[in-house]
């Protein structure tokens, strides 16, 4: 998968920012003496190093102490550099404010000076930090100004930075011709004057993406590959992640998937090691958040002791006039600035105390979120073990013809259940969203086969409510499609299971309309749940999708967690899309949200059925050969029991192993057509076990059945030598079918 142009527009300006960090020009420092001049010096090198090595707090600290000393030597040049650095700390940091409020005091002390290089650099840093906050003409306002001044001054480099940040903020705001007028000017520049290899390589990645967005393939593809050159030779990680994703992207467009692959490959090789220097970036940037406030309230506290000196070397000046009035005034000082040193000593005491009492709470707060990962996913396992039992024997037992007059109340029991674990996977998948988490994925899937098995999960809800639901799906939509079926089914089943729940005696009506086809052959669609019930009132609209909200209402007593609603936001935003609604109070919702969805030309395993009802696999079992047997692996007798029993019902022979050593040595002497392994077991676990079997057997289908946290564990279990993955507790349709298309598969090879 390409990543989305925006992470590579990310990662330009990044590389424009430290640009803007490390290509100051050496100003003349006027009324400084050598050795002055040598402190500032030092301290501004360690400012740049720090935040060019991410580390954020010591960029502060040694920022700070610049603009604490530039002040006291009377410098506004290095003041100004203090700001500006500080300004780029806190747009690292995503801080915009602060950023935007240090970069116009930067600002201010640079038109102080009358210094027209340090006036334009301060515009340029106010431009791409308004472009990093989407304030796109206030930037390109900014940007001119610092333009301006450059050109009045013959500052190319400066000149050549501006016009940079011109042509990334027009692409990125799709003003394609103005970007190019600015990325030839820049080129003119640097073919005639010495720049900033970093700019350069920069205005070579924005000729190419500029060319990509304009199908000029060729010249794009000459630019990529010059780049790529220059990432290689000089080991540019960051230039050569770009590049090669571009050169993907590229050969994507123009139907060269080999090509494609290859440079996707390169790409991954490169994202690696950005991923790595990331996490530091991610570790830095936390510790100087939680730093930042005592940083600043060192730094007011010299300020205050710089303003104290100033005035009592005021006030020494005064007392040599008369001789008596001096000594009287100086004993007065003496005690004054002993009450003060006594306050200041309270003060650092109490500094220190908070500062330690912040340090405990930031340990504890970390011991916190480990706790909570921990715990949910303790939680995920040791509730879901248990509702396996209760919803497999329920299945089972509603089965049984002799329990006919039990049926309503085995189907409530598996409803609670149901209902249990649908609120044991919200509060988890909320959890997993808010931690970034989640990630979508591009697999095959069949339109009216996902949507028929999500509607016929509320058929208890609606017979509950009496309710009817009326399914329409425009013939022109491709029914094999490429996307995330499991998210698009958490989607439509929070919306579904939401009209249901507030409505009665009335209907829900799931339209899938196409809306239209893209260029690129991707079909928007438009999906619409609408009901007739009690409605939602127009000032609670916009709380329903705040986490644990509901709307009360007199006559309806429904009362739910308020996870649905926002559930289906945050997956929306991952699909960059979003949730709209229609609605009046006594007259019924409706909800509509639109996909970009993209055709799949996968073949399908026709020796599985069309249909996943239960009847259909059942009949499609029954072709298999006499001789199809599969092993359970499980610790947990009721769940061996639960498993063996659905698997007899539906024509499977089966055996049991109680560990993994015993699924190794049953293996070794048998014949199986297939092994259902559990994960979290006594001895010999699940996933060492897959890996000791694949030393011997590289054929026989092994298929995890867990109840552990499928996205925690998905990757380690498939690089165990496993199949597939059902989760625990499963529907009886959805587990028969992953049964049989890897028994299927395995019969085909």
């Amino acid at each position: 998968m390409i990543p989305k142009s925006s992470n590579n527009m990310k990662l330009i300006r990044f590389f424009l920012l430290c640009s803007l960090v490390f290509s100051s020009e050496s100003l003349c420092a006027q009324n400084l003496t050598t050795s002055q001049k040598d402190t500032l010096n030092i301290i501004l090198k360690k400012s740049n190093t720090a935040f060019k090595t991410l580390d954020y707090d010591d960029a502060i600290i040694f920022s700070s102490k610049l603009i604490e000393k530039g002040a006291y030597y009377n410098s506004k040049y290095y003041e100004f550099l203090g700001y500006n650095l500080l300004s780029k700390v806190y747009n690292v940091l995503e801080d915009s404010i602060k950023a935007r409020i240090n970069s116009q005091k930067a600002l201010e002390i640079a038109s102080q000076s009358k210094t027209d290089t340090l006036i334009s650099k301060g515009y340029l840093n106010l431009g791409v930090i308004y472009s990093s906050a989407s304030n796109y003409k206030k930037g390109i306002d900014f940007f001119q100004k610092s333009l301006v001044i450059s050109e009045k001054n013959s500052k190319q480099k400066q000149m050549h930075q501006a016009y940079i940040n011109l042509s990334l903020a027009f692409l990125e705001n799709e003003e394609d011709d103005k970007a190019y007028f600015s990325l030839l000017k820049a080129k003119e520049i640097s073919e005639k004057h010495n720049v900033n290899p970093n700019d350069k390589n920069t205005e070579q990645l924005l000729f190419a993406k500029y060319y990509l967005k304009n199908k000029n393939y060729n010249l794009a593809k000459k630019e990529l590959y010059a780049s790529a050159n220059k990432a290689n030779k000089d080991s540019l990680i960051d230039l050569g992640a770009q590049t090669y994703n571009l050169l993907a992207k590229l050969y994507s467009e123009i139907g060269d998937y080999t090509n494609a692959y290859a440079n996707l490959e390169k790409f991954n090789h490169y994202n690696q090691k950005i991923y790595a220097l990331k996490k530091v970036e991610e570790i830095e940037k936390a510790s100087a958040k939680f730093s930042l406030l005592e940083y600043q309230k060192d730094l007011s506290t010299a300020l205050k002791e710089k303003e104290f000196s100033e005035k009592l070397i005021r006030k020494s000046k005064q007392l040599t006039t008369i001789f008596i009035a001096a000594t009287v005034i100086l004993f007065l000082a003496l005690i004054g600035f002993f009450l003060l040193f006594k306050a200041r000593k309270n003060i650092i005491n109490k500094l220190q105390k908070t500062n330690k009492a912040l340090t405990k709470a930031k340990e504890k707060a970390e011991a916190l979120s480990k706790m909570k990962t921990q715990f949910f996913s303790t939680v995920s396992h040791e509730l879901r073990t248990p509702l396996y039992g209760v919803i497999g024997i329920s299945t089972i037992l509603q089965e049984d013809k002799s329990l006919v007059k039990h049926e309503r109340d085995l189907r409530s029991l598996k409803f609670s259940a149901d209902y249990l674990l649908a609120l044991v996977n919200d509060v988890l998948l909320l959890n997993k969203i808010d931690a970034d988490a989640i990630y979508l994925e591009k697999i095959d899937f069949e339109l009216n086969v996902l949507i028929h098995s999500i509607t016929r999960s509320f058929d208890y809800s609606l017979e509950q409510n009496n309710n009817k639901l009326h399914i329409n799906i425009d013939k022109n939509i491709p029914n094999n499609l490429i996307g995330d079926p499991v998210r698009f089914s958490q989607i439509l089943m929070n919306l579904i299971g939401n009209a249901i729940k507030f409505n009665e005696n009335g209907n829900i009506w799931l339209d899938v309309i196409l809306e239209e086809v893209n260029k690129e052959g991707t079909y928007k669609t438009r999906f619409v749940i609408k009901d007739d019930g009690i409605g939602i009132p127009e000032d609670k609209q916009d709380s329903i999708f705040e986490e644990f909200s509901q709307v009360e209402n007199e006559n309806y007593s429904y009362k739910g967690t308020g996870l649905g609603l926002p559930i289906v936001k945050k997956l929306l935003e991952l699909h960059n899309s979003k949730v709209e609604l229609k609605s009046e109070l006594g007259l019924g919702s409706e909800f509509s949200f639109y996909l970009n969805l993209q055709k799949s030309t996968t073949q399908i395993n026709h020796f599985l059925p069309k249909s996943n009802s239960v009847n259909d696999l059942d009949d499609a079992i029954l072709q298999l050969d006499e001789k199809t047997h599969i092993l359970v692996v499980d610790d947990n007798k009721i769940n061996q029991k639960i498993t063996q029993k659905i698997l007899e019902k539906h024509h499977f022979k089966s055996s049991v192993a109680n560990d993994g050593q015993e699924a190794i040595d049953k293996t070794k002497v048998n014949n199986y057509s297939l092994i259902l392994m559990d994960i979290n077991m006594p001895n010999v676990n699940g996933i060492e076990a897959a890996i000791a079997i694949r030393e011997f057997n590289k054929q026989i289908p092994i298929v995890a059945l867990t109840a552990v946290e499928m996205e925690e564990m998905r990757i380690k279990i498939l690089d165990s030598g496993m199949n597939d993955i059902i989760a625990k507790p499963y529907d009886v349709s959805r587990f028969l079918s992953t049964i049989l298309k890897n028994i299927s598969e395995s019969v085909m090879v």
